[in-house]
C-alpha cells in the first residue's frame, strides 16, 4: 500500500533533525543556526524534535530520571532587583519571610529529600552572595549531611561567591553549586540591573575552579527571544556545564514579570529540547515552572530531561514526589537509585 501524503511528510519531517541528533551524539557543537530551526520547528514537528532529543538523553542516561528537591534556607531579604523572583527588594509579594535555617533544621530537610526517593538536595538563599558567616553555616551543614548521608549529592544555590568561598564548600564535601545565567548576555540587563550577567559567569568558573560541579541553566519565557536562548544554550556549552536546569517562567503576583503570561508548551519542550541537543552530556533538569507551564504535557519533557524537581521551589508549589514517580512509570522511565549514581560518578 502506498503512504499516505501525509504519513510521507511525517516521515521527512522527523528525517529533519536526525542530523542534529547525530551531530550532539558525537559531541560536535550545534551552529547557532541549529539552535534556530529547533526554536522555529513548527508545532507538527514537535514529536521528531523529541525524539532527535531523546536519542542523545538516552545514550549518557538511558531511562534514569533523577529527582531533586529544593529547601529555601532563607526567604525574602535579598537586596537585588532580578525581575522575576518573589524575594527580590522590588517585589511586593506575599511570600514567606525568615532568616538563616539553623543547620539542625538543613539536616532535617536532607534527611527527609533522601526518604522521598531524591538524589539531590539543594540549599538555596536569597542574597546578593553569601558572608564568610554564611559559608562556614552550610559547610557546617554540608559535613553533617556528608556523615550521615554519604550518598546524597550536595548542591547549595547561594549567590555570587568568589574561589575561596567555593573552595571551602568544597572541602565540606559540596558536591555542585548553582549559580544560573538565566538568559543571554543581550538580555540580561533587561531582568536584573544590580548585577551582570560577567557575574554570574564568574560565578561559575570560580565553582569549576574549585573543583565542584558546575549547575547553571535559563528561565525561558521573560521575554527573550529564540536568538537570546540559542545565545545562552551555547555559552552553557562552551562553560561545559555539569548540570542545567530549565525553568519556565511561573509569573508571581507582586514581581516586575508578575503579569506576563508563562511561555506555550511548545515553545517550553522546544527549549528543552535544544538545551539537550546543545549541550548532550549534561544533566537536563526540568525545573520551576514545569507544573504550570507544561500542564498534562510535563510527561514529554522527560525525553529530554533526565532530572526534575519535586515539593516545590523556593515560593511556588511543585508536583508531590507520589504524583513524580507515577509519572516517571507510566512512560517507561525509572528513578536513578543512589548506586546508579555512585557508578556514573566513578565513570566521569
Amino acid at each position: 500500500m502506498p503512504l499516505s501524503d501525509d504519513v510521507t511528510a511525517a516521515l521527512a519531517r522527523a528525517d529533519r533533525f536526525r542530523p542534529l541528533a547525530e551531530r550532539a551524539l558525537a559531541d560536535r557543537a550545534l551552529a547557532p543556526d541549529d539552535g534556530r530551526s529547533i526554536m522555529a520547528a513548527a508545532d507538527e514537528e514537535l514529536a521528531a524534535l523529541l525524539w532527535a532529543a531523546f536519542a542523545v538523553r538516552v545514550r549518557h542516561f538511558d531511562r534514569r530520571v533523577k529527582l531533586c528537591v529544593l529547601n529555601n534556607a532563607r526567604s525574602g531579604l535579598c537586596p537585588e532587583d532580578c525581575g522575576y523572583c518573589s524575594q527580590s527588594a522590588v517585589a511586593t509579594s506575599d511570600i514567606a519571610r525568615y532568616r538563616l535555617k539553623s543547620v539542625p533544621e538543613l539536616v532535617a530537610a536532607a534527611r527527609q529529600a533522601a526518604a522521598s526517593g531524591a538524589r539531590r538536595y539543594c540549599m538555596v538563599t536569597s542574597a546578593r552572595g553569601p558572608s564568610d558567616r554564611d559559608i562556614g553555616h552550610f559547610a557546617g551543614a554540608a559535613r553533617a549531611i556528608r556523615a550521615e548521608l554519604p550518598e546524597l549529592e550536595l548542591c547549595v544555590s547561594l549567590g555570587i561567591m568568589d574561589d575561596r568561598a567555593a573552595t571551602r564548600l568544597h572541602a565540606a564535601g559540596v558536591d555542585f553549586v548553582n549559580h544560573n545565567l538565566n538568559t543571554s548576555r543581550r538580555f540580561y540587563p533587561e531582568i536584573c540591573t544590580t548585577h551582570t550577567y560577567d557575574d554570574r559567569v564568574a560565578t561559575v568558573e570560580s565553582v569549576k575552579r574549585a573543583g565542584m560541579s558546575t549547575c547553571s541553566g535559563v528561565i525561558v519565557g521573560m521575554g527573550e527571544t529564540d536568538d537570546d536562548l540559542v545565545d545562552v544554550a551555547g555559552a552553557l556549552g562552551r562553560i561545559g556545564v555539569t548540570s542545567l536546569p530549565v525553568n519556565f517562567l511561573h509569573p508571581i503576583d507582586g514581581t516586575p514579570l508578575g503579569d506576563r503570561e508563562p511561555p506555550e508548551v511548545a515553545r517550553c519542550l522546544r527549549a528543552l529540547v535544544l538545551f539537550r541537543l546543545t549541550n548532550p552530556r549534561a544533566e537536563i533538569r526540568a525545573a520551576g515552572g514545569r507544573e504550570r507551564c507544561l500542564g498534562a504535557a510535563q510527561p514529554l519533557a522527560l525525553y529530554a530531561a533526565n532530572s526534575v524537581f519535586v515539593q516545590g521551589y523556593l515560593t511556588t508549589p511543585g508536583q508531590r514526589p507520589d504524583e513524580a514517580l507515577a509519572m516517571i512509570a507510566a512512560l517507561g522511565f525509572e528513578v536513578e537509585e543512589a548506586a546508579e549514581r555512585m557508578d556514573s560518578a566513578e565513570q566521569m
